[in-house]
């Protein structure tokens, strides 16, 4: 609701329905929680889709993050309005709450269509610095389960070797310059340390943890990441990826 309250404030206008949103609206940004949401809100009843009137121009841009799979399928199911010039992007989002707030996030972005990409760009570079044309329907999504992946293992790496140091004695400021001097550096040490004594302005351990990109967030992206060709059926094999998905699902667990 402050979210809500914050965008009516700076002159957005409220709707009372995903309904009202499809009749009203010729392009659309959504950015939901997972792959189901998404899927309700353009296909299901009373959704996007079935709403939008069909003799009028229509540009869905979701920068959620979710399965690839699905969202080939929401391309499709637009797809068959092109006639009327319906198009779609998948174009999730790299850069955090601190890149939202000052306007620089990136943008990696699938779709079939260089002249939606084009219609869309102005509106993307109003909340982010870079737009990445990552290729057709879906691989947005795939890039930006790549660098989740790559995020999460470097996340959970740099956490375990500041909590490793501290009980061994070193000075965590001082570990930090070695690190980030090192071969160890990346943007988890460097510009998002998690541990709280040398955290950088911005990142969530100087603020205690409060907001941001929640574990559960992060645990929905690895498991998009472990199922076999972006697809949500059958049961992946056992990897490092499986431990680090687990590891985060015990943190929130210790949470509650």
């Amino acid at each position: 609701m402050l979210a809500l309250e914050a965008a009516k404030s700076a002159g957005a206008l409220q709707a009372g329905s995903v309904a009202e949103v499809g009749e009203r609206c010729e392009k659309v940004i959504t950015m939901l929680p997972s792959t189901p949401h998404v899927e309700e809100t353009v296909l299901g009843p009373g959704g996007l889709l079935a709403s939008r009137p069909s003799d009028s121009p229509f540009l869905l841009i979701d920068c959620s993050t979710i399965c690839p799979k699905a969202s080939r399928a929401l391309h499709e199911a637009v797809s068959h309005q092109r006639a009327r010039g319906w198009g779609m992007l998948d174009a999730p989002v790299s850069g955090g709450v601190g890149g939202a707030l000052a306007g620089t996030l990136t943008f990696m972005v699938g779709c079939a269509s260089e002249v939606h990409l084009e219609e869309a760009r102005p509106l993307l570079l109003s909340m982010g610095s870079k737009v990445v044309h990552c290729g057709g329907p879906g691989t947005g999504q795939v890039a930006k389960l790549c660098n989740n992946l790559s995020l999460a293992i470097s996340m959970i790496g740099t956490a375990e070797a500041f909590n490793l140091g501290e009980k061994l004695g070193i000075d965590p400021k001082v570990l930090a310059g070695v690190v980030n001097s090192s071969t160890g550096r990346c943007w988890a040490s460097d510009t998002y340390n998690p541990c709280p004594r040398v955290a950088m302005e911005g990142a969530p351990a100087a603020r205690g943890f409060t907001g941001g990109f929640t574990n559960a967030l992060m645990e929905k992206d690895l498991a998009l990441a472990m199922q076999p060709g972006g697809s949500r059926i059958g049961k992946p094999p056992p990897t490092r990826v499986g431990r680090a998905r687990h590891i985060l699902s015990t943190q929130d667990e210790r949470k509650e």
